[in-house]
């Protein structure tokens, strides 16, 4: 890394590898525990083997990047000629990973900002690029870090799952547990709140809820340039199908990314997972 300040994220950013080559960005794993197997997202277990699992009811749990990981991932990156790093991590409502990288932070042999944007997934990768970006031009760590606060304050995320029972599981479902026990009869439209996953919308069928998922997503983007982003867990038509009727419906469209989620956030969610990140430039 030759530029000053140096980007470092987590495996939940999700940010397509060509991008995170570009823009020298470095995303430490959490690790996922399958059955007595602890594996590392992005590099020992893919999403389809997390979906199967599920699927099969396997047990499975997740754990953050341990303060190791983060003290070797800031000493390699100082090493690599960064005189300064911004650290930008997934929600600290969901994970321990924010904790982990201030404890590392504290001894590490360059100056390291850590932040909790309260996103996930490319709500989390799109903070990142703005705050490389910042810091190719030149940027001092506050401006990085301001870079990707402001991103994250204008970002919106809104998800679809066919069963709220793997986010009961995880205790990560907020003040969507008001569901539980109604929630037979209708499917949640999600979205993410101040870092926690709250209710938006109950709908009847999974078809009318993927629709509605689209208009909100639509009405949320307007008409200025905006990053849009679809995830989705074993549900690759679903997620082509919407990237497209979202090419046709959102005039200011500058990017639109469309992956498969992570065996972290997918062992949350569960297989038929669709969501989709609106991000401002």
């Amino acid at each position: 890394m030759s530029r000053h300040v140096a980007i470092v994220t987590d495996s939940t950013a999700y940010l397509p590898q060509r991008a995170m080559e570009r823009h020298d960005i470095t995303a430490v794993p959490l690790t996922v525990v399958l059955g007595d197997q602890a594996l590392e997202e992005g590099t020992e277990i893919s999403a389809r083997s997390l979906a199967t699992a599920l699927q099969k009811r396997q047990p499975v749990t997740t754990s953050r990047p341990s303060p190791e990981l983060f003290a070797e991932t800031y000493r390699k990156v100082a090493e690599s000629g960064a005189t300064a790093i911004v650290s930008l991590h997934l929600s600290s409502e969901f994970s321990g990973t924010y904790d982990a990288a201030v404890l590392a932070a504290a001894e590490a042999p360059v100056p390291v900002r850590v932040v909790d944007t309260g996103m996930v997934a490319m709500a989390l990768g799109f903070c990142a690029l703005s705050a490389a970006e910042t810091a190719e031009a030149g940027g001092t760590v506050d401006e990085a870090v301001a870079a990707a606060e402001k991103r994250a304050a204008s970002t919106s995320a809104y998800f679809y799952v066919d069963t709220l029972d793997y986010l009961r599981r995880g205790g990560r479902i907020g003040a969507a547990q008001a569901l539980l026990g109604s929630a037979l009869a209708v499917k949640p439209l999600l979205q993410l709140v101040n870092g926690r996953i709250e209710l938006l919308e109950k709908v009847r069928t999974a078809s009318k809820a993927i629709a509605r998922l689209e208009e909100i997503v639509a009405e949320s983007a307007g008409a200025s340039a905006v990053d849009i982003a679809v995830h989705h867990l074993a549900a690759p038509e679903r997620a082509t199908a919407l990237a497209d009727r979202l090419k046709e419906r959102v005039p200011g469209l500058a990017e639109l990314h469309v992956s498969e989620v992570g065996a972290v956030i997918g062992a949350h969610t569960g297989p038929g997972l669709l969501g989709a990140v609106v991000s401002p430039r």
